[in-house]
């Protein structure tokens, strides 16, 4: 798979648009154009930076599963009480952007993806996989989990390049902070 691909249900690749490369050079656009592209990249990130946090806790709980039939622990009586233990686990760190406010489209590509996968796992019911099929399950959320965060990269790289962009205009410019920045 490129980085630009994503591991369909169907086991076939969904091909993503092009994001790093298939922009227009940043010193090219206007200042409105700079702004807009910007923003629609901040909102596919922030789509992008939801799908991938939710495969990494569907990923932590069938990986909690895997743990606990490998300790030969019972199941556990209270559910709620198993998730809020898997997702108080630490991880390693995200991003150094600060947090957004973030409501992803019901339809987005990814989330689609990443809910067909489920069910063809059969993530809806780990407890009933046997130990393959919780293995294949596991398996196929990390490298759908990967292909995303790698998305997540390159769509960090091309919000940064415009932010430079409007930076360099900023200091090379006579025009004011707010007249550069405005529609941040």
């Amino acid at each position: 798979c490129t980085p630009d691909a994503v591991v369909a249900a169907d086991d076939e690749v969904a091909v993503l648009p092009p994001v790093s490369g298939g922009a227009p050079d940043p010193q090219t656009l206007s200042l409105d154009e700079l702004r807009a592209q910007r923003d629609e990249l901040q909102r596919e990130e922030d789509a992008v930076s939801f799908v991938r946090r939710l495969a990494q806790g569907r990923l932590d709980i069938a990986r909690e599963e895997q743990r606990r039939r490998a300790a030969g622990e019972p199941l556990p009586s209270d559910v709620t009480g198993g998730i809020a233990r898997v997702f108080a686990q630490e991880h390693g760190s995200g991003s150094n952007r600060p947090p957004r406010d973030t409501q992803p489209p019901d339809d987005h590509q990814l989330l689609r993806e990443l809910e067909a996968l489920c069910v063809e796992v059969g993530f809806g019911s780990l407890r009933e996989l046997d130990d393959a099929e919780l293995a294949t399950c596991c398996q196929r959320v990390a490298e759908f989990e990967s292909q995303v965060s790698t998305l997540r990269k390159q769509l960090f790289a091309d919000i940064d390049a415009l932010s430079k962009e409007l930076v360099r205009r900023y200091r090379t410019s006579t025009s004011s902070v707010d007249t550069l920045l405005d529609g941040r």
